[in-house]
């Protein structure tokens, strides 16, 4: 008998044995065809779907798009700034597909692809917090599948919806906030500001003292020494591409009107915010993640999860603010076992 027909009627004879691996490998197969499923009727769109919101009695379009089916756990994202885009969000598609995680890209009002009113009377935390609302009715999001996850501007926002609708959420993100401005303003003063030069420090001061932002000397001053060791660690020159694209498109007058000119602390509509008295009320699991070298306090962000009665709390050791960039790999190392659990009940 040749060596090659013996192969063959051994492997024949285990497959007979034991026809587990072809069953698991129809069953992965069939979880990834589902994820993929596009239910949508009419003209396909690649998952883009543009929702008419209504605010201050004007009617609005607001940007999403879904990646992903998972009828268990979709995951609305909110980007941080304000004013930045849903872009900076995108390293996501390299991590939750594999993961059969549905997570759903929005570009607020006066972000991105959405609409701009150009208004400053829209730039208002509750009003945002209605958009999101109403965003979640025309998505058909509730509390059997509803995760809403925030990052910085877009913590504020999640933990401002979750104190009026938590009804409607199975699960909350809050990733590099914190849940008090004055706080975080202090962190800023006290801490923030002692790991940069004197002398550097003292320029920035002068400059923001004379309310002369638009020097370019003060980007030139802000970007190794604050941008590269607190907002993201990678050298500027390798910022990731979809990370510079959004952060290139913020809308400043919404920026500066909520968040104020200064990078140290907040100095605009948001100045005061504080809803570190809430957390306890909050009744879904709820993730808090934060990292060492981020400019919110991870001390403050670890005590933010242990007042949550369901709250957890995952540290970037090596990261910043995008620690989504700079500590990719721990990032997700905490993100994707919250939401598979999620999936679970």
């Amino acid at each position: 008998m040749k060596w090659y027909i013996l192969i063959a009627i051994i492997i024949f004879m285990n497959g007979c044995k034991n026809n587990t691996p072809p069953v698991e490998v129809s069953n992965n197969l069939a979880q990834t065809n589902n994820y993929f499923e596009d239910n949508t009727t009419g003209i396909k769109t690649g998952g883009v779907k543009i929702i008419p919101i209504t605010s201050n009695n004007r009617t609005f379009n607001i940007w999403t798009k879904r990646i992903g089916n998972n009828s268990k756990v979709k995951v609305l994202l909110l980007n941080g700034g304000p004013g930045c885009t849903h872009e900076y969000f995108e390293c996501f598609e390299s991590f939750l597909p594999r993961e059969n995680i549905e997570f759903i890209y929005y570009d607020q009002l006066g972000c991105g692809n959405s609409d701009n009113p150009n208004d400053t009377t829209y730039w208002d935390l509750a009003r945002f917090v209605e958009e999101v609302e109403q965003v979640r009715v025309a998505l058909n999001l509730d509390s059997n599948n509803f995760v809403l996850m925030g990052h910085s501007w877009g913590g504020i926002l999640a933990m401002e919806y979750a104190a009026k609708y938590q009804q409607h959420l199975k699960g909350l993100i809050i990733s590099d906030m914190m849940a008090d401005c004055i706080a975080y303003g202090k962190y800023a003063d006290e801490v923030l500001s002692k790991k940069i030069k004197p002398e550097v420090l003292n320029e920035i001061r002068k400059i923001e003292a004379a309310k002369d932002f638009n020097n370019p000397r003060y980007m030139e001053l802000l970007n190794p020494n604050f941008y590269n060791q607190f907002i993201c660690r990678i050298p500027i020159k390798e910022w990731p591409e979809p990370m510079t694209r959004s952060l290139n498109k913020i809308n400043n007058q919404l920026y500066v009107c909520m968040q104020g000119p200064s990078e140290f602390g907040i100095a605009g509509r948001l100045a005061k915010w504080n809803r570190s008295g809430d957390l306890k009320n909050y009744k879904m699991p709820t993730l808090v993640i934060g990292a060492t070298h981020d400019t919110m306090d991870p001390e403050y962000m670890k005590w933010m999860a242990s007042q949550i009665p369901k709250g957890s709390f995952h540290l970037c050791n090596n990261g910043s603010h995008m620690c989504m960039w700079d500590d990719q790999q721990k990032y997700f190392e905490g993100l994707i076992p919250f939401l598979k659990k999620l999936e679970a009940e």
